[in-house]
């Protein structure tokens, strides 16, 4: 898989982060003033459960060589926008593939997998040779079909997001990536994603190491 932070909100003052915007939402609510010390301002509000202020800023990320199955539950976070490859205008004649450890670690597994994919490809290209549409030739793809999907959330939808993909009772793959993209984002806003992120490593570490 391969995932980049491709935009991130730019707060038209000072200097244009997005925790300063964030902190302006949220001192306006108080009628307060800064004091010289944003990143207090936020992790207090953040303490208190006062998240609504965080929704002001979001993050773009581009997220390639993932499963449909992958995207699937990524596209359940309804807080967001999508912007995924089509199946129904791309061709795929020669997919790539995205195979759990699973089978991509057992020589059996990967046998029938083979033969599987095989049939797959060929049916594929049969029915497109026989003047069927892609959008319906793409019924005989599988959910290990690799995808990519450009997808922007508010930075309160990404907490909720990390809080409940990167869980050792998710499946791997959308850990991975939510790891990925905690990974990424987190440098942009430490002051919001921080806590979480230390939180997560302490109880998790090995998800950090894996990506998995």
């Amino acid at each position: 898989m391969n995932i980049e932070l491709i935009a991130v909100t730019r707060y038209l003052r000072g200097e244009g982060t997005p925790e300063e915007l964030l902190e302006h939402a949220g001192r306006v609510c108080y009628r307060s003033e800064g004091r010289g010390d944003p990143g207090k301002f936020l992790l207090a509000r953040i303490r208190e459960g006062h998240e609504s202020i965080v929704e002001h800023a979001s993050a773009t990320f581009e997220i390639s060589g993932v499963s449909r199955a992958c995207s699937h539950q990524l596209v359940r976070h309804r807080i967001a926008s999508y912007s995924q490859e089509s199946q129904r205008y791309v061709d795929m004649s020669d997919p790539e593939w995205v195979l759990p450890p699973a089978v991509a670690d057992d020589p059996q597994a990967m046998e029938v997998w083979e033969r599987f994919a095989g049939q797959v490809e060929l049916a594929y290209r049969a029915l497109r040779e026989l003047g069927v549409r892609k959008e319906d030739s793409r019924f005989v793809l599988p959910n290990a079909t690799a995808t990519r999907i450009v997808v922007t959330m508010n930075f309160r939808e990404l907490l909720h997001l990390f809080r409940l993909r990167i869980s050792p009772v998710a499946q791997w793959e959308i850990r991975g990536v939510c790891v990925r993209m905690l990974e990424l984002v987190y440098p942009v806003a430490p002051n919001i994603f921080g806590g979480l992120r230390n939180e997560l490593l302490a109880k998790h570490p090995a998800f950090f190491e894996n990506k998995r």
